[in-house]
C-alpha cells in the first residue's frame, strides 16, 4: 500500500509535534513529580522482577 506525499508529511509533522508536546509537558510537571512520586523506580524494579520470575517458572516447567 502506497502512501501519498501529503500523508507522509502529515505523519512526520504529527509525530514531531506530539513528541515536542510530551517533552514540554514532562519538563513542566517535573517539579511536582519529584515531590509527590518519590522512589517510583522501585515499582519498575518490582515489575521487572515479577516478569523475570514468571519467565523462569515457565522455562523450568519442562524440566519438572
Amino acid at each position: 500500500m502506497m502512501f501519498t506525499k501529503g500523508q507522509i508529511l502529515f505523519t512526520i509533522f504529527f509525530a514531531l509535534v506530539f513528541i515536542a508536546y510530551l517533552v514540554w509537558s514532562y519538563w513542566k510537571d517535573k517539579q511536582h513529580s519529584g515531590i509527590h512520586y518519590k522512589r517510583t523506580w522501585l515499582v519498575l524494579v518490582g515489575l521487572l522482577t515479577f516478569i523475570a520470575i514468571l519467565y523462569f517458572i515457565v522455562k523450568m516447567r519442562k524440566y519438572l
